[in-house]
């Protein structure tokens, strides 16, 4: 528990800006027949779990970014550094709807970037089913969760038919086991990046099974911010090598909490 109060402080530190859940239905594994769509165009498909001082195991952030129910300002998506804002002022990237999905996924963004075939899906889920976000988002890394969205036209994949999957909040797995199987379905290697307190510890067994391939993630205590995913993903859009990303987010990093590029490459690992 005293690990969990130090990170969720640093986060508190880091940005200013009841119905109770029904576990086993949550936590179903989605089935769908997935439709054919366009695999030239590559997608990046991120599962935020909402920031909630009812329902995760953390120490209470200031009320109003705290409500795991209210997107808007919540620290993980509405705030500043929150996934939704910061990528609705990026220059890479363009917002082409706003989508309201279910009680679970509170609201949905797509996103296009500028000048590269990749479209950004972001998913904001209510915070008290963070573990059902994080098993979505295992899920898709292993391919047995997949779901394709129309685009205008054009028809991409998500979910486990994206190229690349990302978790970001709270490291949920610091408070529950999971008991489920994220065995690889296809054959196929899905990139992953996980910006959560200590990932790399806490996801390494899942992600091996999903046979995964971990981009980006953390061996400490962390501020999971956008600028993060904002600045790691402009190199892997334009092609560059793990250790690029890495670098590219560990600078990020840097700028923003003011710390050592040593103490942030560090805390911003890439592979097993």
């Amino acid at each position: 528990m005293k690990l969990l109060k130090i990170c969720i402080l640093l986060i508190a530190l880091a940005t200013s800006c009841d119905a109770k859940p029904n576990p086993s239905a949550s936590l179903k594994k989605q089935t769908k027949n997935v439709a054919n769509y366009d695999a030239s165009t590559k997608t990046i498909h991120v599962f935020v779990a909402l920031c909630d001082n009812k329902y995760q195991g953390i120490v209470p952030v200031p009320k109003a970014i705290g409500n795991g129910q209210d997107p808007a300002n919540n620290l993980y998506w509405g705030c500043a550094y929150g996934v939704k804002t910061y990528f609705k002022k990026s220059k890479e990237w363009k917002l082409l709807t706003t989508q309201k999905l279910d009680k679970i996924r509170m609201e949905r963004l797509v996103f296009k970037h500028v000048s590269k075939n990749y479209y950004l899906i972001a998913d904001a889920y209510d915070g008290q089913y963070i573990k059902k976000t994080t098993t979505d988002f295992l899920y898709s890394s292993a391919g047995q969760l997949k779901d394709t969205i129309q685009i205008n036209k054009t028809t991409i994949g998500i979910n486990g038919n994206a190229k690349m999957v990302a978790y970001i909040g709270h490291d949920g797995l610091m408070d529950f086991q999971l008991n489920e199987s994220f065995a690889n379905a296809d054959d196929k290697q899905r990139d992953a990046i996980i910006l959560a307190c200590i990932s790399k510890k806490y996801f390494a067994p899942h992600l091996q099974q999903a046979k995964a391939n971990p981009i980006l993630w953390t061996t400490g205590l962390m501020a999971p911010e956008a600028y993060i995913l904002h600045d790691a993903l402009s190199s892997y859009v334009a092609g560059g090598t793990a250790e690029q990303i890495r670098s590219k987010g560990a600078l990020a990093y840097t700028k923003f909490q003011k710390c050592s590029l040593k103490a942030s490459r560090n805390l911003l690992v890439t592979g097993f």
